[in-house]
């Protein structure tokens, strides 16, 4: 298991850590009203009377994000609630016009899950899901350094959010990163957001505490919020952990409140008090029914689930015999799934995998594209490998058809014809290369025959290439051995 430094230099004390996520979900309105939830750079573009809090207008919930909502509870093993209930929850910012924000407090729509992580160990670790409720994104203020103004965007207003609260079972910043990075991956399995960190559709909000390891209570919390990468989430949790443990030593006492992560600094700072429950006056909205989950919804939902990543990862382990670091790279991207499956569905050989792991992967990478947008799709790969895999081509032959095919596209079969790259796997006609350098070779015969052993890799080469590197490798090989013993 990856090791804090902090706790390394105080191994009386202990973690508590708990994060509540907020997944932007990709419907297409928003959740109280008809306007667009696209992302736009035209400020205040996407609003209407409903979203921009004018008095008198009454909120209609979209019915898709109670179903991508149950479909995330569905997703994290959580209970779903029959009944729930949207409430008010009362703060000012410029940015929130009604002064409310429509959340769910006492009835939230899920409860009781957990998400399942993988240690550096290799051991499995269940990370307790508290609750999931439904609620509406306030706007974004910007600020300007130069004039002093402030301005406010709309746009953001009204965009529907599932939070994702969880238990404080993180220990340290290792899992604190594997569950977020194994939570964003199952919301993307199911389709409900992008969980683009840069975009805010994933945002978390990380609650932490220290204590003594013989100490029963948890610590007073404090929030990092909305920090958008795993690595400033990892950074955070270390510098405050330090904070707060050096507070405690010092005869100080935590103080439960908001702090924002400086990543240029690489230092928390205050934002605010922590408020409680009571300071939010929550109570039942008036304008919205009750949410109600049927036995035949959940079942219509559940009819057509996706599979998610932790059974992949076991599932490909199994039926195909990968690594747990095999299984992993390809669990943990859901087009790296849909194109690996794809391979399979063609030609399930182990082999496959190793060219998707190394080329396909690689090629994306290097040309910095999406992988649906890989010249070498699953079949044109299924095939390379096939004509490999049959000794109709050879490992060289089948790197150049890959790189061809990456560079100008085309068919694998079309251009082995075109560039005469079949191998040449006749016996009599390979027997006839070897026998020929040999007869050219004596001095070095006997330079192998006294025991320079790296002398055969440069007969190796020479019958390679006499038959312009389409021969195949092993019969040369076990050809050459043949006529040196």
């Amino acid at each position: 298991m990856e090791k804090s430094f902090v706790l390394e230099r105080y191994p009386d004390y202990r973690m508590d850590i708990g994060i509540e996520v907020h997944v932007q979900l990709n419907t297409q309105s928003k959740i109280f009203c008809s306007c667009s939830n696209a992302l736009t750079d035209d400020q205040n573009k996407h609003i209407c009377q409903i979203c921009a809090g004018y008095p008198g207008v009454l909120p209609v919930l979209n019915h898709q994000v109670v179903q991508f909502a149950v479909m995330a509870g569905l997703g994290t093993h959580c209970d779903i609630s029959p009944i729930s209930q949207f409430d008010r929850k009362h703060y000012f910012y410029p940015d929130l016009p009604k002064n409310y924000q429509i959340t769910q407090n006492n009835l939230p729509i899920c409860k009781n899950g957990y998400v399942m992580i993988r240690l550096e160990d290799g051991t499995e670790k269940k990370i307790r899901i508290n609750r999931i409720h439904i609620e509406e994104d306030a706007g974004k203020n910007s600020h300007s350094d130069l004039t002093g103004e402030s301005y406010v965007d709309l746009n953001r207003t009204g965009t529907p959010l599932i939070e994702i609260v969880s238990e404080p079972d993180i220990e340290n910043a290792y899992e604190a990163k594997a569950y977020l990075k194994a939570l964003r991956l199952i919301m993307q399995y199911l389709g409900v957001s992008t969980c683009n960190m840069e975009e805010g559709s994933f945002r978390a909000d990380t609650n932490l505490s220290v204590r003594k390891k013989t100490s029963s209570t948890l610590g007073t919390r404090c929030e990092l919020k909305n920090i958008n990468s795993f690595k400033f989430i990892s950074d955070a949790i270390e510098y405050e952990t330090e904070r707060q443990i050096e507070l405690i030593e010092s005869g100080g006492k935590i103080r439960q409140e908001t702090r924002l992560w400086d990543s240029k600094n690489r230092k928390s700072m205050p934002m605010r008090s922590k408020e409680e429950s009571a300071d939010y006056r929550f109570c039942p909205d008036p304008d919205l029914s009750l949410v109600q989950v049927s036995a035949d919804a959940l079942a219509a939902i559940q009819k057509d689930f996706p599979e998610l990543p932790y059974a992949k990862y076991h599932r490909y382990m199994k039926e195909w015999s990968l690594s747990a670091y095999e299984a992993d790279v390809i669990t943990s991207d859901v087009e790296f799934t849909k194109y690996f499956e794809a391979v399979m569905k063609i030609y399930p050989k182990k082999t496959a995998v190793h060219w998707f792991l190394r080329d396909v992967i690689g090629l994306v990478n290097e040309q910095k594209i999406e992988l649906s947008a890989c010249p070498v799709t699953p079949e044109k790969l299924a095939k390379i490998v096939q004509m490999l895999d049959e000794n109709l081509i050879n490992n060289t032959a089948a790197k150049e058809v890959f790189e061809l095919i990456a560079v100008s596209g085309g068919e694998p079969e079309a251009i082995v014809e075109q560039k005469g790259l079949k191998q040449i796997g006749s016996s009599d006609e390979l027997e006839k290369i070897v026998v020929t350098i040999l007869q050219e070779n004596p001095a070095l015969i006997e330079q192998y025959k006294a025991g320079k052993q790296n002398v055969f890799g440069f007969f190796v080469g020479a019958c390679m290439k006499a038959t312009g590197g389409k021969g195949n490798p092993k019969m040369l090989q076990d050809l050459l051995k043949k006529h040196l013993e």
